[in-house]
């Protein structure tokens, strides 16, 4: 809002007028353990497996509506989580879990390609927890480049995973 960037790529954009929001993944939680926890093996990992260990998350001001997302899913399973630390990126909280801090709880995309010796990243099962990836930018900016270069972006990204009939593209002419 700024005005230091014409575009970003966020999960679960906070929800204003002053944004324009494009919508073009799906974007789920994963936990990320260490590999000596006795979740680790698991396919998929439940609230109940995290029950006991400290939550590594990110920061309520860097990701309010997932962190929100987290705290009442934890609620409503009956889990008063045990608070270890809040972070910023998923390489922070990846770290925290290699020295044995907690467990952390990552987006996907925060998630991929980043790896640390002894931790292990699963999918979270609680349906729930399931986002939108959105290419956002000012609703005052009429930018030509930014908004051509967000329209190709959306095109080509759209283009693979949507049959040609659903793209929508939602940014400004």
């Amino acid at each position: 809002m700024a005005g230091d960037l014409n575009l970003a790529l966020v999960t679960a954009p906070p929800e204003s007028s002053r944004i324009t929001a494009a919508a073009f993944a799906q974007t789920h939680l994963y936990a990320a353990l260490p590999q000596t926890h006795t979740a680790a093996q698991k396919e998929d990992i439940a609230f109940q497996d995290l029950a006991k260990d400290e939550w590594i998350l990110f920061a309520r001001r860097s990701h309010p509506v997932v962190r929100d997302a987290i705290m009442d899913a934890a609620q409503r399973h009956g889990i008063a989580p045990k608070h270890a630390h809040d972070i910023l990126t998923a390489q922070e909280a990846i770290h925290l879990v290699s020295q044995h801090v907690g467990v952390a709880i990552v987006t996907e995309p925060a998630s991929v390609g980043t790896s640390a010796e002894g931790v292990v990243i699963r999918p979270l099962s609680d349906p729930s927890l399931s986002f939108e990836t959105c290419l956002i930018m000012r609703a005052d900016d009429d930018s030509r480049l930014p908004n051509e270069f967000g329209r190709s972006f959306l095109r080509r990204y759209q283009s693979h995973t949507l049959p040609p009939k659903q793209m929508e593209l939602s940014l400004s002419a």
